[in-house]
């Protein structure tokens, strides 16, 4: 297969696997961690009135979401990448980082989280999926 063609495979692969994780976890979060009493975690409305009533471990399942679902993104891009293993794993960090920011702009969630979330959900993860996938050894 064309190099250049098994890395933007191996990119838009991983983009949809990382997309799936996040979202299984972020469907099960309300089961692991229940949200608070009486709040409606299904739409953006009730999400926005709920945040003011969340505890730190609230947002916990949404850190591991980000964080997980990035992690196994990059991880399988690397895998399946031809070459420029360690920068398709970081072009997926990025991507998930832009989704992250955007999500702030959306989500009215406590700086703290969204300081943590960004720093250390994205590009650390894509990181390190490269480096679980082989990238940059000899």
């Amino acid at each position: 297969m064309n190099p250049r063609l098994k890395n933007v495979l191996a990119v838009i692969a991983g983009i949809l696997i990382g997309g799936l994780v996040n979202s299984a976890i972020v469907g099960i979060s309300g089961k692991v961690i229940p949200p608070p009493a009486g709040t409606d975690m299904t739409t953006p409305k009730g999400i926005k009135a709920a945040i003011p009533l969340m505890q730190p471990i609230h947002f916990l399942m949404p850190f591991l979401a980000h964080a997980l679902g990035t992690l196994v993104g990059a991880l399988v891009a690397t895998l399946l990448a031809a070459s420029n293993k360690l920068r398709i794993a970081l072009g997926i960090g990025v991507f998930f980082l832009i989704g992250g920011i955007a999500a702030c702009f959306m989500i009215p969630a406590p700086i703290w989280f969204m300081m943590a979330d960004l720093a250390l959900a994205y590009i650390p993860m894509a990181y390190l999926g490269a480096r679980l996938g082989g990238a940059g050894k000899a």
